[in-house]
Order: structure tokens, then sequence, then C-alpha cells
């Protein structure tokens, strides 16, 4: 077994580099809370100017992003349509309803992506008898759905829509960089154009070790410090972790690609391997399979962690602290785990390397 456990479970287990943690340990520093701050305030600009919004919000968390957005959006008793599997229902806690009192209603999107067509037949206006929409959350790339990829034109068409309609837009953009690094999309496209708020994360793809930015028209600003606050994310001294998230922009921005190769090489070796493994479209790979959770424990006991997200599917997730060969002994391992794979059904986990790779590629 690797002396060191293969973490596939998600992109937030890396650890800074050595780079990122001096850009820590030396940021300019101030209290944050009085927006004293000038690592944040030049965090918060630098992103809020990549995506062309005029204002950008520091916060701990993605969920938090997500959840001051909605409430900026819509008033307790109103509505938020978003697919079925979206983050901001499976994996925040209610927390819509819970502190906003916000309504959802959703629609089952194909690969998590909703069209303006059916968006179209689920808006309402409302009345005083019905609750009307008041916006609509889509998710960049989709989490449950794969790291599947809104095209830039389905955001536009579902701009267009939502305007006629008088909704607002929120882009759950937590991987929004995946979707930048596999189709070239300039971030500026992906930004004002098509959301009214806008939350990226920094500890997903990038590999800082915390931190969001909710991006949003300066008229929204004060609310969400105040929102901020009222949650619990109201920071002092916090330039240590901006100062993270810049160096990952400078440093760690482009090499996504390269979580992208490593996923298809593992989805391939995989399949190569007899797995049902899903063609990735960004850096998760999905592999159905019977007794997702005996597999999640039998990989682990080799080394290689990995999560199932249902209980007939098992999730990998790469990022910049797994390389290829870290990626070979993934498919070793799952290839003799997973039940009905072409190494059998879950015997040892040493029955020698898959061909996938060769051994100049895995370095």
């Amino acid at each position: 077994m690797s002396t060191l456990p293969v973490d596939l479970r998600s992109d937030t287990v890396t650890r800074p580099t050595p780079g990122m943690r001096r850009a820590m340990a030396t940021a300019e520093v101030g209290d944050d809370l009085f927006g004293e701050d000038p690592t944040v305030r030049a965090l918060e600009e630098r992103v809020a100017d990549l995506f062309g919004f005029p204002a950008g919000l520091f916060v701990p968390s993605g969920v938090m992003a997500n959840q001051i957005a909605l409430r900026l959006l819509a008033a307790p008793g109103q509505e938020v349509v978003c697919d079925a599997e979206a983050h901001i229902l499976a994996h925040e806690e209610g927390s819509p309803a819970r502190y906003g009192g916000i309504q959802t209603r959703t629609v089952s999107g194909e690969r998590g992506l909703l069209t303006p067509g059916a968006l179209e037949r689920i808006l309402r206006p409302g009345n005083a008898y019905t609750t009307g929409t008041r916006a609509v959350a889509l998710e960049q790339t989709h989490t449950r759905a794969g790291g599947s990829v809104y095209p830039l034109e389905t955001l536009r068409a579902v701009r267009r829509l939502t305007a006629r309609a008088g909704v607002a837009v929120h882009l759950d953009g937590a991987r929004i960089w995946n979707a930048h690094a596999a189709t070239g999309t300039p971030l500026s496209a992906y930004g004002a154009p098509v959301a009214d708020t806008l939350a990226v994360c920094l500890s997903k793809g990038l590999g800082a070790p915390v931190g969001s930015v909710l991006l949003m028209a300066a008229g929204h600003l004060a609310r969400a410090r105040s929102l901020r606050h009222g949650l619990g994310g109201g920071m002092r001294q916090a330039g240590i972790l901006a100062a993270a998230g810049l160096h990952a922009l400078d440093h760690h921005l482009e090499r996504i690609a390269e979580d992208h190769e490593h996923a298809s090489l593992l989805a391939a070796g995989l399949r190569e391997a007899g797995c049902a493994a899903r063609p990735p479209e960004t850096n998760i790979v999905l592999v159905d399979t019977p007794g997702a959770e005996d597999v999640v424990g039998r990989a682990a006991r080799e080394g290689v962690l990995v999560t199932a997200p249902g209980p007939d599917l098992v999730r990998l997730v790469t990022h910049m602290d797994v390389g290829r060969r870290a990626c070979r002994r993934a498919v070793e391992v799952l290839a003799a785990v997973v039940p009905d794979s072409g190494r059998g059904t879950g015997g040892s986990a040493h029955a020698g390397p898959v061909q996938h790779w060769k051994e100049s590629e895995v370095a």
C-alpha cells in the first residue's frame, strides 16, 4: 500500500504550497470588520474585476456566500427556483428556509443544467394568492452531476428570459474556474453579463485553504456585509487568508487543466479495467457501482480515499495534490474493489498495474 493515501474525496483537501504559506505569513493586514484589511480589499477588487462586477465580499465559505446572495435577491416568503440536485439544497443544511425564510422550487435539469424552456414553464409572477419567483439559482460547474458545465449561450439565454420576467439570477460558481479551464470562456463572460450575484470558491481547484468571494452590485454591499456579520462571518485580520487567494489566482488558475487531464485518465483507466466510469467534463469522475459505501471502505483500507454521493455511485475528484502516479494507484485499487469490474468482484488490490498508463506518463 502507498505510504500516503491518495485522497480523491474532494478538491478541498489540498494543502497550501510553500509559496502560498509565505504569502500568508507576510500579508499586510488590518481589521476587516472595519473594512481596514488591505489584502482583503485587494482580493475583493481583484476577483470583482475578473468577473466584471463592481463589488465583492470575502467570506469564510461557499455556503455563506450562496446564502447571503439568496437573501439579497429574495425576501422571506419569496421563491427561488433551482435544479433538484443543486448544492444550495443538497449540501447547505436547509439554509434558504432556515435562515432566509425562502421558499425553493425545483426543476430536474439534464446533468443538473436548467434550460430556458424548462424555466419558462415554471417561473411565475405571483399575485395576492400565489408566491412569485424572485430568483433563479444556477450552478457552475454542477457538483452532483459530476462537474457538468453550463454552455455560455445557455447562461445568456437564461439571463434574457429572467430579465423579461423580472427575475434575478444567482450563479453558484464554486468551481467556475474549472468551467473556464474546460471551455476557454473568459471569466468576464461568466460574470456580470449573466448573473446578478456570483459566488466563487478559492478552496476548490485553486488550492487555497479557505474562503469564497461573493460578487454583486455596489448597492448590495452594505447589506451583504451586515448579513455576513449576522451569520458569524465577520473576520478581523483576514488578510492572512485573503493572501492565499491572491497567490492562488497568480499561480494556480492556469494549472487547473491538469486536473481535467488527470480526471480523464482516471475515467479511461477505470473503464479499461471494467468499471462503469462516466466520462468527465472537468475534474469529477462518477463511477456507477452497487454497494458504493462498501467500495469506499475497501478502497480506504488500500489507501485510496473516495466518496459515495449515492448508494450506487462513487465519486473521485482530482486536484493539485494528486498527480498521475496517484491516479494510476487509484485505478489499480478501485479496479480490484468495485464489484463486477474486469478485475473481479473485490479481490486483492495488488494484482498489478493497469496498463492504461505508460511508465513515462506517471512521474
